[in-house]
């Protein structure tokens, strides 16, 4: 009636058990997990398993090309606006308070704290000489560790111009990811489509990335669990609890439904910043990727840059750079050949853009200004005191 998957066994006080992954949200069991009697079938959970070998697709690329009949499919969903995406830069329109667009990205060109950051030590590049950083931080391997959470696609199930909860949410997830020691029991996601329903920040017709970190210090972001992502705004309503972490129960909707009925609010963890700054230029982004780990940044996108692969390392002269996404920045390098020194940036359009994701950005120049508006928090899991705001 149901499936699982057993990810491993132990023993407690001499009962043996097999150490189980459900698919019913972090907040059931223990984290998403759970334990069952080893060796006794209990809940016949030893009848039925299956097993497979994973095939190597990724050492050698093999894209699939989007045809013009799957573009142009009846059954695409234009709910929303299309490419390019509308910037939110602030409005509002009277119904419901839902967020005007007026034109330009899915990101506001600088992004601004509400009153202020609030920073609680020393900055990371007033403890860190240049000269002492290493010339490689990658957090997909730090000592053969990977501290990053899953990457996302922000235009699926339909376009949805949501980078500034996409690349904020990113880097905020992999931060506890690195505060855990990346010891728990599956790495911490957290949930850009709760973002969206809140208006904390904008919506999917783009927004400020800063007020994500304001909303993590003041509410707390759920799990990436709680909320499937739509790519959709709510409609004709606010976000209420069952906006934020759900659970549904049995049977499926009919057709045509929403199935919010058989559907509650339920209690989940929250993870907070207990401060969030700016982090600008090279010397301050190197410190702080080092000391404390990813960045959520903007960069000037470009049609060029829309189609990169992921084999070189990006760099193009834009006259007038405007910011209108929001990456996130996860470590640097160095070219051991040539010496040049390069961001390692995490997109959120899905594995197949890029470098599985990923990209390589020129550190110094000609690098869609990626190194003029960037941000950052650090990570807890107890709400934050009220403190005073420092400019």
């Amino acid at each position: 009636m149901h499936d699982i998957s057993v990810v491993g066994y132990g023993e407690e006080n001499g009962s043996p058990y097999w150490l189980v992954r459900n698919s019913w949200g972090t907040h059931w069991g223990e984290d998403g997990f759970f334990r069952v009697c080893r060796g006794t079938n209990n809940i016949a959970i030893e009848s039925d398993c299956a097993w497979a070998t994973p095939k190597d697709t990724w050492t050698e690329k093999a894209w699939h090309i989007t045809t013009e009949a799957e573009k142009n499919d009846p059954n695409n969903d234009y709910t929303v606006y299309e490419f390019p995406q509308p910037v939110f830069k602030g409005n509002q329109t009277e119904e419901a308070g839902f967020l005007e667009p007026v034109g330009g990205a899915c990101r506001v060109e600088r992004a601004e704290f509400t009153t202020g950051e609030i920073k609680n030590s020393p900055h990371a590049w007033d403890m860190h000489k240049q000269e002492d950083l290493p010339d490689v931080v990658d957090w997909r391997n730090m000592d053969g560790v990977n501290y990053l959470s899953w990457n996302k696609n922000q235009h699926i199930p339909r376009y949805c111009g949501s980078c500034w909860a996409q690349g904020t949410t990113s880097a905020i997830a992999d931060r506890f990811n690195i505060l855990n020691k990346n010891l728990s029991a599956a790495p911490v996601g957290l949930n850009a489509q709760a973002i969206v329903n809140c208006q904390a920040g904008g919506s999917c017709d783009g927004g400020n990335p800063a007020q994500v970190y304001e909303y993590a210090f003041n509410t707390g972001i759920p799990h990436s669990s709680c909320e499937q992502y739509t790519a959709y705004n709510l409609q004709g309503k606010m976000c209420e609890d069952i906006d934020i972490c759900r659970d549904c129960t049995w049977p499926p909707p009919p057709e045509g439904e929403s199935g919010l009925d058989g559907c509650v609010a339920v209690d989940h963890t929250k993870y907070y910043v207990s401060d969030y700054y700016h982090v600008r230029g090279v010397d301050q982004m190197k410190a702080e990727l080092f000391a404390n780990g990813p960045i959520s940044c903007g960069v000037h996108v470009t049609e060029a840059f829309e189609s990169y692969d992921g084999t070189y390392i990006y760099s193009e002269k834009v006259k007038f750079g405007l910011i209108n996404h929001e990456i996130s920045v996860v470590g640097y390098g160095k070219d051991a050949e040539t010496g040049e020194e390069y961001w390692i940036g995490r997109n959120s359009w899905g594995t197949y853009w890029g470098d599985y994701g990923f990209f390589y950005m020129s550190m110094y120049e000609d690098n869609l200004s990626i190194t003029k508006d960037c941000l950052a928090g650090t990570p807890t899991y107890t709400k934050p005191a009220a403190l005073e705001f420092t400019q």
